[in-house]
């Protein structure tokens, strides 16, 4: 099979997720991150062709047309077979001063770069973080961790949408502790800039918090104005539309992975757009095999991700209390607090867990979970559970390993799982 990839930017094939761990120090150079060069790509027959921005599908012609960024010079290349995988963009909001230096967005390795350079660039150390997502939280570590005044400016009522604001609560607080301004409830209305040019502070309704350098989380998009344009199924968050096997719905010849699809959720039935990279290599993986010539599905996820703040770690799996409602589910929702390891035994931090369950069947909705060390990792507990459709019930006999430097007697997730079923109980 002859392949050819366009590839737009000057790397192929690496951890965005560890960018801001390359920002913070935590992976010492940039070149740790990259998966695959394209040499290496080169090497296994693939014809990558670096710095080549996509500009067209022609669908009914089965070509696309690229152009050169470096020269502006365009072709086209016809295919057979077709596979889209632009990612997702992230939300720059068209606002005075967003485009000065020291305001930085993060999303691909040459945004990292500029990103260093323009904290050796200036000799102040504030830094504001717009937006308290899973990027605004790791880059505020990043930047404490480069030995920043941080101040996070977020929107939303708590940090972490991904959660229930009563655990986006928590997470508050430990930030708080951690040094990190946090300013809730703050939409930003433009950038002011010095007399260098240079951005001089963020901008809100009420407020002015000074910066020598700003980034950028507010979240992403599905870059899909290439599938738009070319007439291709979009779902309601804008991501491209696709079948088990990952090709596009009703188009025989073209498929499509990663962050600019939608995928179906398994616990609430509807289609979400979910942006993260193990579902882009699950999709990837699928997509080859397919292609081709073999059989391979993707049936979905359960939105499990977990997250960390210096040494805070963030998880959730499943939906939020706003999710259930909005699919018309009954539910109870329990909240307990447990340790990570035996109380009595060297290490042991808090954690809260939260979980949801269906009222009358029982079935796991969701849990989220906030604390120290060991606490993370425990949600996918939640996920194995809720890619198995297992009840709150059927969860306390699960067989999980325990000793204490481990766990307590009880895991966290079977104690909340036991209230969870004390609570459907009393709610029949």
């Amino acid at each position: 099979m002859e392949i050819v990839a366009f590839e737009r930017g000057h790397f192929s094939s690496y951890s965005a997720c560890g960018i801001p761990y390359w920002v913070g120090g935590d992976v010492p150079e940039r070149d740790r991150l990259i998966a695959r060069s394209p040499e290496e790509h080169r090497a296994r027959d693939i014809d990558l062709r670096m710095r080549t921005e996509v500009v067209e599908i022609d669908v009914e012609g089965a070509r696309v047309r690229a152009r050169d960024v470096d020269s502006g010079v365009e072709s086209w290349t016809s295919y057979d077979k077709l596979v889209i995988a632009t990612g997702a963009r992230p939300i720059r909001p068209s606002l005075s001063g967003v485009d000065a230096p020291g305001v930085h967005g993060v999303q691909t390795l040459d945004d990292g770069q500029a990103l260093l350079d323009s904290l050796s660039a200036t000799e102040g150390r504030r830094a504001v973080v717009v937006g308290a997502g899973y990027i605004g939280v790791e880059m505020a570590e990043a930047l404490i961790n480069r030995g920043y005044e941080v101040t996070v400016v977020n929107r939303g009522k708590e940090p972490m949408s991904t959660l229930d604001p009563d655990m986006g609560r928590l997470v508050h607080k430990a930030m708080e502790g951690l040094g990190i301004i946090m300013v809730n409830d703050s939409e930003v209305t433009g950038f002011r800039t010095g007399d260098d040019g240079r951005v001089g502070a963020v901008v809100t309704a009420d407020a002015e918090y000074p910066a020598d350098v700003v980034v950028l989380g507010i979240g992403v998009r599905p870059e899909t104005e290439l599938a738009k344009a070319a007439g291709l199924p979009l779902g309601d968050r804008g991501g491209l539309l696709t079948d088990l096997s990952m090709r596009v719905r009703g188009h025989e010849n073209i498929w499509a992975g990663g962050d600019c699809v939608e995928v179906l959720d398994l616990v609430s039935g509807r289609e979400r757009h979910i942006p993260l990279g193990t579902h882009a290599n699950k999709h990837g993986q699928i997509i080859g095999a397919n292609v081709g010539g073999g059989y391979a599905t993707f049936p979905g996820v359960v939105g499990t991700a977990v997250s960390k703040v210096c040494d805070l770690e963030i998880a959730r799996t499943g939906l939020r209390e706003k999710d259930a409602r909005r699919v018309g589910l009954q539910f109870e929702t329990v909240t307990i607090e447990s340790t990570s390891r035996a109380g009595y035994y060297p290490g042991s931090a808090p954690m809260t867990v939260k979980m949801l369950a269906e009222r009358r069947t029982g079935r796991l909705l969701g849990v989220q979970i906030v604390g120290r060390e060991g606490a993370g990792k425990r949600v996918d507990i939640a996920a194995v559970a809720l890619t198995a459709g297992m009840t709150v019930e059927q969860m306390t006999s699960l067989d999980l390993g325990y000793a204490p430097p481990f766990s307590p007697v009880w895991d966290p997730i079977l104690v909340a799982a036991r209230k969870a079923v004390a609570a459907i109980r009393s709610s029949v």
